[in-house]
């Protein structure tokens, strides 16, 4: 299926979007073909697509959060953070990628460097970042490969969320424990600075801050906008948070090899392949 057809239902676009997935294949935007199609309804999208993709044998494993990073949000024209799941079949390790991560199926792929959470409890509205990083049992670095099904990364905010907030793969480095007492942690996640190059070449800088001033801060909005949500489910303990790209999104084609490098952090750079 190639357009949308019929009635503005939530139904009708889950399954539209749905049956592209995997693809390669693109559509019209969603916000161009339905008129007041909103982020509610682009929500009620996500839930519904979150239940078909639970019935056909995946699993929710956590979120990632997109357009966190305000140095980008001129460049797609949306100025707002939005969030997805993330599925156990589109979670990798980075080790499995170093030897060649397939971008076959996915549609104008992008990649993301980002600081990965896992939740150890569940956060709760109005926890400021010393909370929240007490919520928290692991840290990663990791990719985020993301996607358009939207011919050239032309959208609007609800086309983002209905198409599973752009969210392709995400690929995760070693997991750093956070134990009691790591102070250091709340200070080095809000002012670490990392560099992406592409086969040996720089291509972009970035740091914490450009995450709505660093990753817990991005967690923390992310807990707030759930909190309002009356159809999706809050963060609990167990899932995953990704929390945004710390540099520009840039495209990936196979033979290219990327890798990072962080300095104000407890965390190693990562490398991908890809093929």
């Amino acid at each position: 299926m190639t357009t949308i057809e019929g009635e503005a239902r939530t139904d009708e676009v889950a399954e539209a979007l749905l049956a592209i997935l995997g693809t390669g294949r693109q559509i019209v935007p969603v916000t161009r073909r339905l008129p007041g199609f909103g982020l509610a309804e682009a929500y009620r999208v996500t839930d519904r697509i979150r239940r078909l993709r639970e019935a056909r044998g995946e699993r929710p494993v956590g979120r990632k959060i997109g357009f966190t990073n305000r140095t980008i949000w001129d460049e797609y024209g949306v100025h707002a953070p939005i969030w997805a799941p993330v599925y156990d079949t589109t979670l990798h390790a980075v080790a499995e990628a170093c030897a060649g991560f397939a971008l076959a199926g996915f549609a104008e792929p992008r990649l993301e460097p980002e600081i990965v959470f896992g939740l150890g409890h569940a956060p709760e509205p109005g926890m400021d970042e010393a909370a929240l990083l007490g919520c928290l049992d692991w840290v990663a670095h990791g990719f985020e490969i993301v996607q358009s099904v939207f011919p050239g990364w032309i959208f609007e905010a609800a086309d983002t969320v209905a198409a599973f907030g752009l969210h392709g793969a995400l690929l995760v480095g070693p997991r750093s424990r956070i134990e009691p007492g790591q102070g250091d942690w709340l200070a080095s996640l809000s002012a670490f600075e990392i560099e992406l190059r592409r086969d040996g070449e720089l291509i972009d800088r970035g740091r914490a801050a450009n995450v709505l001033d660093g990753p817990l801060s991005a967690l923390k909005h992310l807990v707030g906008l759930l909190a309002e949500d009356p159809v999706n489910p809050p963060l609990a303990a167990g899932e995953l948070v990704t929390t945004g790209t710390l540099t520009r999104a840039f495209p990936v084609v196979p033979g290219e090899r990327w890798r990072t490098r962080l300095t104000g952090v407890a965390l190693g750079g990562i490398e991908i392949a890809f093929v």
